[in-house]
C-alpha cells in the first residue's frame, strides 16, 4: 500500500471518530435538555424507546472509537492493511468496505465458517 492510501485511511479514520463523538456529543444533549411532558402514555414509550435504541447505538460507536483508534495506532507503526492471521496484504477495496479490519477476506470467511461450525 503506498502512501497515498495510508494518508487516505488516516483522514477517513479521523473522519469517522469526529462524526461518532460529535453525534455522541449531541446525544447528551438531547438528554440534558429538559425532559418533556407527555400526555399520552404511549408517547412517552414510543420516546422511551427511540432513547434506548439511540442509546445502544451509541453504545456501538463507543466500540467503534476503540476500533478506530486500534486502527490509527496500526497505520503509525506501519502494521495496517497486514492480515493478522496470514501476514498477506488486505486488499485496499477491502480496507475501504471496513478500514477497522485485521483480517484479509479468505482469513475473514476461514474464521466465520468456524464460527458456524462451532454454533456461535
Amino acid at each position: 500500500m503506498d502512501a497515498k492510501d495510508i494518508e487516505f485511511f488516516r483522514k477517513y479514520l479521523n473522519q469517522m471518530l469526529d462524526e461518532i463523538l460529535r453525534k455522541g456529543e449531541e446525544t447528551i444533549e438531547d438528554m440534558v435538555e429538559s425532559p418533556e411532558v407527555y400526555a399520552d402514555p404511549a408517547d412517552r414509550a414510543t420516546a422511551e424507546s427511540d432513547r434506548s435504541f439511540t442509546l445502544r447505538l451509541r453504545d456501538r460507536e463507543r466500540k467503534l472509537i476503540k476500533k478506530i483508534q486500534q486502527t490509527l495506532h496500526r497505520i503509525d507503526d506501519g502494521s495496517f492493511g497486514i492480515c493478522e492471521e496470514c501476514g498477506e496484504d488486505i486488499s485496499v477495496e477491502r480496507l475501504k468496505a471496513r478500514p477497522v479490519t485485521t483480517l484479509c477476506i479468505n482469513c475473514k470467511s476461514r474464521q466465520e465458517e468456524e464460527e458456524q461450525v462451532r454454533g456461535e
